[in-house]
């Protein structure tokens, strides 16, 4: 390789020249050639890539057998990129039955069957993350209907106790603000509130004067805004205004809407709307009312700040993030000049065992050999044929020199 470097740059220059560049325009492959030069700041040659003098890949070691069922699952895990019980059975000689015993609070089944019928082991780190209330919902309705003895019974009893250790903390009502307009507060709350704030009458409330929500559109609608005009100082005084009642501001408050009052005038051009401002601002104060009322009315009874409070942990504190582990990835082919970071190595393993990731670390964090050592782990392990690297185009000379 030395010998057939140095007669082409005798006779042809550098490979990174522009007369080379050009040559190989067409060449989809010259910039892994230009790979085989180091430049310096000024584009001269500061010294022959390593390959031309030492080793810059370390050979493949297979794992033939091992002797615990820990080193088993870091095998399983490298090499499959899951828990492969048949795979660990035949490194260790034990059947699947002692292994999952051997690595009992480690691996943890899956009950959510296979096509082939069969069920899948996963990690504590994959299992226990996630909608862990709902999986947890899942097992235990398992659990209570299969009698004492059922087969995995045992299991699903370890999947209860697992996730019930792992639910997120219960977030309480200071921790929690509510919004009118939130969908996930029942409509009953939002006229059961209108009833007591505006004292609308007892045979209008539920019936004539209604709160409804359409989960087709997202939009909230009052009906019969116009019936409790006469008499009701609340609704055209202290919570409405004479242009724009309580009712009225209450549904543009629940629809997310700033409410806004026009006049209607003809001039030479025609009849067309121009805002009040006055107005406006009246009703929108006014508004701003209402809203508070209702956060200091949300919370008050007692059983309905507990209701209120399970539905909105039920909802949405019931995800736990997944912390990835790196630590048992080979990188087999990787030059031994390179030794990737523990966070680099967790970054991979989020890459490779997660949907999707975001690299959100600082600049000079190495982002580049994660996504590098991310797709080359990836087509080892079948989970990829083809990686696509999208680059800015003024980084593509940096990336093919990585």
């Amino acid at each position: 390789l030395n010998e057939l470097y140095d007669n082409f740059t005798a006779k042809h220059g550098l490979i990174n020249s522009r007369g080379n560049a050009l040559a190989f325009a067409d060449d989809s492959s010259y910039y892994l050639l230009c790979s085989l030069e180091v430049l310096d700041e000024d584009n001269n040659l500061k010294r022959k890539a390593d390959m031309f003098t030492k080793r810059t890949i370390k050979p493949s070691e297979v794992v033939t057998s091992v002797d615990t069922a820990s080193e088993a699952l870091a095998v399983s895990i490298a090499e499959k990129a899951m828990v492969d019980m048949a795979y660990m059975s035949q490194l260790t000689g034990k059947t699947e039955e002692e292994l999952a015993s051997d690595l009992r609070g480690v691996i943890y089944m899956d009950f959510n069957r296979k096509p082939d019928g069969s069920y899948t082991w996963r990690t504590a780190d994959d299992f226990l993350s996630g909608n862990v209330r709902e999986k947890l919902a899942y097992y235990q309705k398992a659990l209570d209907m299969l009698p004492e003895g059922a087969e995995h019974r045992s299991e699903i009893a370890d999947n209860v106790a697992a996730l019930k250790s792992a639910q997120p903390k219960d977030l309480d009502a200071s921790e929690i603000e509510v919004r009118l307009g939130a969908t996930w507060v029942d409509t009953e709350y939002i006229t059961q509130f209108m009833g007591e704030t505006f004292h609308t009458p007892g045979y209008y409330l539920g019936s004539k004067i209604d709160v409804r929500y359409a989960a087709v559109n997202g939009q909230w609608n009052i009906t019969g805004k116009n019936m409790d005009n006469r008499g009701n100082a609340l609704v055209q005084s202290t919570y409405g205004t004479q242009r724009a009642n309580a009712y009225r501001l209450l549904e543009d408050a629940l629809n997310l809407r700033d409410t806004k009052i026009y006049d209607t005038i003809e001039d030479a051009d025609g009849e067309h709307r121009v805002l009040n401002k006055k107005e406006t601002m009246l009703a929108q104060q006014k508004q701003e009312m209402i809203k508070e009322a209702f956060k200091e009315w949300i919370f008050r009874d007692i059983d309905r700040r507990e209701a209120l409070c399970k539905k909105y942990n039920e909802l949405f504190n019931s995800s736990r993030p997944r912390e990835y582990d790196g630590s048992h990835i080979q990188f087999t082919g990787m030059t031994p000049e390179i030794t990737l970071m523990p966070h680099q190595k967790n970054a991979v393993a989020h890459i490779l065992y997660g949907n999707n990731t975001l690299l959100a670390h600082c600049v000079g964090a190495g982002k580049t050999f994660q996504m590098i050592a991310a797709g080359m782990e990836s087509r080892r392990l079948g989970l990829s044929q083809k990686n696509l690297y999208v680059v800015p185009n003024h980084l593509t000379e940096q990336w093919g020199s990585a």
